[in-house]
């Protein structure tokens, strides 16, 4: 059994009591957070995503996460769903470039026993997978398949081809590609037909085995529950087979471009789909990130925005169906994008607007009015994130697997109140280069 041999508190905005915080001789992190009410949320978070894939296991890190739900030595495929879920509990996981996570929200029960549950399901599917052959399915040729039952392979080959249908994703993963040089960030978090067709439960297994270890993990819990009784049932029943370290890799670094680069593609479709890529500060660079949240609330989030404004509601011309922005926070440097569908009879005059209106960011400055607004608008969201178990273990996890830290979250408010007028106008400038983004267009196919 694992011991603990750190303990930390911290105090987390908007919660009742403070974080506490254990490390155990395994390395493995366990932090519980208050949350008074009838719900519990239970939640390991993996340092692995994307990021620490190749050119020949790409989307192994998605694969996994669905395979991880096929069953254990003690419970077989399908009955980890069946017992919680008869308890009323909300399972799931999500797999993104620098993590992947698994969680289970569910009610407490009358006497706490499904959160005594819902832990030993949990430990178990994290740290005792199977993995059987027969629910990956037998590789075959993606280009000619014989699939003669559905097995996880295929349910994830399909998933790769509704992806590839679906405009938006064609035109940010063409964004996202051309954004890095060699970075692993590059390549699409769902893999390819190709490797998933063939990749073996071997290497699955071995990304397992690199990658899930106590070190690169941490468990959330959320609620209003016997710490004490908790924590000694997590230490006993996260029974890690693998301690090793994680396997040291040295990433390349994310750079600017040094031109703007265009990418244009033509698919199935009636209208114009447009995203403009900038990269921004790092995810555990707070004010830089806190900057471009600002900014894009200026710029293009909401009805009041300056694109929406500016390019749809007074307008003369009806170019834009929507346009708006938003930021992508990755742990090696983070993504600002303008998204915008568009009619491609005005594809040359979309893009001169949309550069038109961060030149007036750069170049006008932004008013003390708008700065307060986007700053109160952040406090709110913020705020928000602290209203449900789930939310509180989702940001609670992000922070800790993607900034290495939560100081980051507990100093996100007096962050944000210092932000000033001439932070944002350098940011906008540096940031925003015009020398230095993807364009990445999608057109009908009938359209030259």
């Amino acid at each position: 059994m694992s011991t603990i041999t750190q303990i930390k508190t911290l105090n987390y905005p908007f919660l009742p009591a403070s974080l506490e915080i254990y490390t155990t001789n395994k390395g493995h992190t366990i932090i519980f957070a208050k949350k008074e009410g009838g719900l519990i949320n239970i939640s390991t978070w993996v340092k692995t995503g994307s990021i620490h894939e190749n050119d020949k296991n790409n989307g192994v890190s998605h694969f996994l996460e669905h395979l991880m739900f096929k069953g254990t030595s003690k419970h077989k495929a399908g009955e980890f769903d069946k017992i919680l879920e008869s308890n009323g509990a909300i399972i799931n996981a999500a797999t993104w470039k620098d993590y992947t996570f698994y969680y289970v929200t569910i009610p407490k029960g009358s006497q706490n026993e499904n959160v005594d549950l819902a832990i030993k399901l949990h430990a178990d599917m994290m740290v005792d997978p199977v993995i059987p052959e027969n629910e990956i399915g037998p590789k075959f040729d993606p280009s000619n398949p014989q699939i003669n039952e559905k097995r996880e392979r295929y349910v994830v080959i399909e998933e790769i081809g509704m992806r590839n249908d679906q405009p938006w994703t064609k035109t940010y993963n063409a964004a996202n590609e051309n954004m890095y040089d060699n970075h692993p960030y590059k390549r699409d978090v769902i893999g390819t037909k190709e490797i998933i067709a063939q990749i073996s439960r071997d290497e699955i297994m071995n990304y397992y085995k690199s990658w899930y270890v106590p070190e690169n993990m941490t468990t959330i819990v959320v609620g209003d529950f016997d710490k004490e009784k908790v924590l000694k049932m997590i230490l006993e029943e996260f029974k890690f087979k693998e301690t090793k370290t994680v396997p040291d890799l040295q990433l390349p670094l994310v750079t600017k471009l040094n031109a703007p680069v265009l990418i244009e593609n033509k698919g199935h479709i009636d209208t114009g789909f447009m995203i403009m890529g900038f990269h921004g500060a790092k995810a555990a660079d707070n004010k830089g990130t806190i900057l471009l949240e600002i900014i894009s609330m200026i710029l293009g989030e909401g009805i009041s925005s300056r694109l929406f404004q500016n390019l749809i509601e007074k307008n003369q011309k009806s170019i834009f169906n929507s346009v708006d922005s938003g930021q992508y926070q990755f742990k090696d440097g983070n993504v600002f994008m303008i998204n915008a569908n568009f009619n491609p009879k005005f594809k040359n005059e979309a893009i001169e607007k949309i550069k038109e209106n961060i030149k007036e960011i750069q170049e006008n400055f932004v008013s003390e009015q708008e700065l307060l607004k986007a700053k109160k608008k952040l406090k709110v969201k913020f705020a928000e994130s602290a209203e449900t178990v789930s939310e509180i273990a989702e940001s609670i996890g992000y922070y800790m697997t993607v900034c290495n830290s939560l100081d980051n979250c507990a100093n996100y408010l007096k962050d944000l109140e210092n932000i000033t007028l001439e932070d944002v106008k350098e940011a906008a400038n540096y940031y925003l280069d015009l020398n230095s983004y993807v364009l990445s267009i999608l057109l009908p196919e009938n359209f030259s």
